[in-house]
């Protein structure tokens, strides 16, 4: 006969049950929470939970837009680890990095809206050579890459745009470390020619 192994107490199997539980609700929600349809959701697995520390910001975040400038604060992007997901053999976005790009877009979209520089703005970032600058402020200097979060944030803020991201002529890359607000701040502005020296 197989050994008997002693039953868990009641109180364990709570204790075990409420730290799950606790888990799940301050790491995850699901993807149908972001917007997504059934069809761009992937097959269950990790890639259809949305880290909430990486998609969230707790408050609105200082924006501003010129006649030739969008700078606005950003959530930290997902780790490119998060950022795609494998899917019968083929390598796309995953939930999370959709739900990043959406919500982007959605704040990019918002901030453009609400400024009396709007159409001004729009009509020259769609027409000019671009500027991006994105300071990353990381929760520790050690654990994730600067370069990592680039191409999704630039997807994002110019898709948010209605803007083709290969209007992007100059890239500029900063890190830094905030334990307390992890963010990113992005600007995109219009490339001034430059003017050789005499």
């Amino acid at each position: 006969m197989p050994p008997i192994r002693p039953r868990p107490s009641s109180r364990l199997r709570k204790r075990v049950s409420d730290l799950v539980s606790h888990r799940i609700k301050r790491d995850i929600i699901p993807a149908t929470c972001t917007g997504l349809s059934a069809q761009e959701i992937p097959a269950p697995g990790i890639a259809d939970r949305v880290p909430i520390r990486t998609t969230l910001l707790d408050t609105p975040q200082p924006t501003s837009v010129t006649p030739d400038t969008l700078s606005i604060t950003l959530p930290v992007p997902p780790s490119i680890n998060h950022q795609y997901a494998t899917v019968n053999g083929r390598r796309l976005l995953s939930a999370t990095g959709r739900a990043y790009k959406t919500q982007v877009g959605q704040q990019v979209w918002l901030a453009l809206t609400q400024s009396p520089f709007r159409t001004r703005l729009r009509d020259r970032l769609r027409s000019e050579p671009l500027v991006i600058s994105i300071r990353f402020f990381f929760a520790s200097s050690l654990r994730r890459d600067l370069d990592g979060g680039l191409k999704i944030t630039q997807d994002a803020v110019c898709e948010g745009l209605g803007i083709n991201d290969n209007r992007i002529v100059e890239t500029h890359l900063y890190k830094h470390v905030d334990k307390s607000s992890p963010r990113i701040e992005v600007s995109l502005s219009l490339c001034l020619p430059s003017h050789p020296s005499t």
